[in-house]
C-alpha cells in the first residue's frame, strides 16, 4: 500500500509541475505576444500620427499659399485671384474664410491625437475640400491655376483613402454605460 501511495504521490507531483511549467511557458509566451503586440501598436500609432502631421503640414502649405494668393489678388489686383475678384468684389471674402479656416484645422491637425475619431474628421475635411475644387473647378480654369487645381485636389482623395485606412487600424473607443 505504502508502494502505490509513493508511485500515486509522486504521479501527482509530475503533473502538478509539468501543469505549472505548461502555465509558466504559456504565460511567458503569452508576455512575448503581448510585448509584441504592444510594439505593433506602438508602431502603428506612430505611423497615425506621422499621417496626421503630413496631413496637417499640406494643409497648412496649402492654405497659407491659397490665403497668400487672396490678399494679393484682392487687395493689390495682382496674382490669379485678381483675375476672379475684379469681376466679383465680394467673392474674396469666401476665399479669405476658406483658406483662413484651412489653416487653422492644419494646426488642429498638427496637434491631434492619432485617434479614430480624428482619422475620420481628417476625412470629412478633405472630402469636403476636395469635392469642394471639383464642383468649382471653373475657378482652376478662370484663374489659369489647373495645376494648383490637379495637385491639391488629388491630395485631397489621396489623404481621404490613407485617413480612412488609419481609422480602420485605431482602437475603437470604449463606450456604453460605465459600471461599478
Amino acid at each position: 500500500m505504502i508502494t502505490i501511495f509513493s508511485y500515486s504521490a509522486y504521479f501527482t507531483r509530475c503533473i502538478v509541475r509539468t501543469i505549472l511549467l505548461t502555465v509558466v511557458t504559456q504565460a511567458r509566451r503569452g508576455a512575448a505576444a503581448r510585448d509584441a503586440c504592444q510594439q505593433t501598436e506602438i508602431t502603428m500609432t506612430a505611423s497615425r500620427q506621422t499621417l496626421l502631421r503630413t496631413n496637417a503640414i499640406f494643409l497648412l502649405a496649402a492654405s497659407a499659399g491659397g490665403f497668400s494668393s487672396d490678399v494679393l489678388g484682392i487687395f493689390f489686383g495682382v496674382g490669379p485671384v485678381a483675375k476672379i475678384v475684379a469681376v466679383a468684389p465680394y467673392s474674396g471674402l469666401g476665399f479669405i474664410e476658406a483658406h483662413g479656416l484651412a489653416f487653422l484645422i492644419g494646426i488642429q491637425m498638427w496637434r491631434a491625437e492619432p485617434s479614430r475619431a480624428w482619422h475620420l474628421t481628417a476625412v470629412a475635411i478633405h472630402v469636403l475640400l476636395g469635392t469642394s475644387n471639383l464642383v468649382f473647378w471653373q475657378f482652376f480654369v478662370a484663374a489659369d491655376m489647373l495645376v494648383v487645381g490637379y495637385v491639391t485636389t488629388a491630395l485631397h482623395g489621396l489623404f481621404v483613402v490613407l485617413q480612412l485606412l488609419a481609422a480602420g487600424t485605431a482602437a475603437a473607443p470604449i463606450t456604453g454605460p460605465a459600471r461599478a
